[in-house]
Parts: C-alpha cells; structure tokens; sequence
C-alpha cells in the first residue's frame, strides 16, 4: 500500500471537517445576521479557513447558502418524522406533539424566525437557487399538514392543511416581536381552535 493510499481516509475525513467548519459558520451567521449582511470575507475570517478553502468547497456564496438551507431543512424534517413515528395511531396527538415542538422553538434564546422565510425575503428572484429551496420546504410542510388534516377526518383537509400552514408560518415570521406574550401558547390555541372548526 502507498502512502498515498493510506493518507486518503486521513484527507477525506479533513476535507469534510473543514466543510462542516465553514458551512456551521456560515449558518450562524446568515442566521443570525442574514444572508445579505455577510459576506464571503467574515465567513472566511469566523471559520479560521483560507478563502479558497471555502471556494473548493462551495464554489459560490449562493452554492453556500442553499447548503444552509437544505441542511436547516434536513434538520427539521428529521425532528418532525422522530415525532411522527411517535404518534402513529393518533392524527391528533401527532398533529399536538408536532405543533409542540415547533412552538418550543419560538421561544428559544436568540430565535429570529423561519430561516427559509427569512432567505426568501431576501431574494425577490423567483428562479433563485436559495428561494427555490425555501419554496420546496414550504411546500413540504404544507403537503405534511394536508395529510394530517385528512387523517383528521377534516370535512376539508386541505382548506384545514392550508390553514394549519398560514397560522405556524405566521408564528414562525411574528414570534420575535410577540417577545411581550407567548407566542407558543397562542399557536397552540390557534391550531387547536381550527381542528375543532374542521373536523
């Protein structure tokens, strides 16, 4: 075996290191400051990386942004399908575990919405890789929703599903300046309102 051979999984294993590295950084702060107000530069000197190190990785800023959304998207999906397989026998106790856990999130430390609809209001163009991927969550969600509703017994479940979709995207856009109330139990009482309205 060469030495090139046996420094292969040592390489790979760093190449993917530096990449979690930049793409946690770059998450943090499109997060926390949004994705227009940082640049290439900051992500750069945060993650202790050199700049063509992160062009190796994510040829673009627009290539890194997706990568933030499609893994802020992965991590959101992973939470609602543990809670989904949880609550298989109930349409109702899975549709209050997820609301939930989706309300706990409204009121962490340093919560500032949606991180899809907070990207999509950044970039008016439809076509744009980043909106595209917040649009495809979106709908996502909204097709979850629609399910749940029909297994709900919903006279209509996707007037129900799309209701469900306006009052969590509304929670997820409005908790930050609802700091004065609780924006969790008010999702909790809106939802639960609508399904007793529907079923």
């Amino acid at each position: 075996m060469t030495r090139s051979t046996e420094d292969a999984p040592a390489t790979a294993k760093a190449s993917t290191d530096v990449r979690e590295r930049i793409l946690e950084t770059a998450s943090r702060l499109f997060y926390g400051h949004g994705v227009r107000a940082v640049g290439v530069d900051l992500v750069v000197a945060e993650a202790g990386i050199a700049k063509t190190s992160l062009y190796r990785h994510f040829p673009s800023k627009d290539d890194l942004v997706v990568a933030f959304l499609e893994r802020e998207d992965a991590e959101f999906w992973a939470v609602w399908d543990a809670v989904s397989a949880g609550h298989r026998e109930s349409a109702g106790d899975e549709l209050d575990a997820q609301i939930g856990w989706i309300a706990e999130r409204l009121t962490r430390p340093r919560y500032r919405g949606c991180p899809q609809i907070n990207v999509a209001a950044e970039f008016a163009e439809a076509d744009h890789p980043a909106r595209m991927v917040a649009r495809r969550h979106k709908a996502e969600l909204r097709q979850r929703l629609d399910g749940l509703a029909l297994r709900l017994g919903a006279r209509r479940p996707e007037m129900l599903g799309a209701q469900l979709a306006v009052v969590i995207n509304g929670a997820f856009a409005s908790a930050e300046m609802l700091a004065d109330r609780d924006p969790a139990e008010m999702l909790l009482e809106l939802v639960r309102a609508l399904v007793r309205a529907s079923v």
